[in-house]
């Protein structure tokens, strides 16, 4: 996924974020299958399991059985139908969430060969807030950043001055 275009600014703020949260001696349920970030949390000292692949829309038995302290979603929650559901169901107190946010110059994402990947919410920071309130989470800190790119044309130069990238640490009510 990945190949040739590593996210390294967004994998850098990313676990910027999360050191100032989040001890490295809590464990963490990583929502979504072994990827390149999970790996940079283990090197950095993290203890993650991640889930299996499963449904998160429907399937919560990964995530009703975890022992960890804390679970991490990173953009993940945009490609789900119901993200509410799986939030509720988590047990750790902790959560470190970040969704890509709604660009009004660009269409919502969608692949046309994998249908795993594609965004079925497009969410604006006060509806990730809300949803992620509605769930039984207050939100304690929060951060956007930009996502510019080395290509030319009107929609980068906008993505140069617009935040993309929305993250939060929440603790459960």
């Amino acid at each position: 996924m990945y190949e040739n275009n590593y996210p390294s600014k967004r994998y850098r703020h990313t676990l910027a974020f999360l050191e100032k949260h989040i001890d490295t001696q809590e464990s963490i349920l990583d929502l979504g299958v072994k990827n390149p970030f999970s790996e940079i949390m283990k090197t950095k000292g993290y203890k993650v399991e991640n889930t299996q692949g499963e449904d998160l829309d429907v399937q919560f038995d990964n995530v009703i059985n975890s022992n960890a302290q804390v679970v991490t979603a990173f953009e993940i929650f945009e490609h789900m139908v119901a993200p509410f559901n799986v939030l509720r169901k988590i047990r750790a107190n902790k959560l470190v969430a970040s969704i890509p946010l709604r660009l009004w110059f660009a269409s919502a994402y969608r692949s046309k060969t994998d249908p795993w990947d594609r965004h079925y919410h497009e969410f604006e920071d006060w509806q990730f807030d809300w949803l992620l309130e509605k769930a039984g989470w207050e939100i304690k800190d929060s951060m956007k950043w930009t996502n510019s790119t080395k290509k030319i044309g009107l929609r980068p130069i906008l993505r140069y001055f617009t935040n993309r990238y929305y993250i939060v640490y929440a603790e459960r009510n």
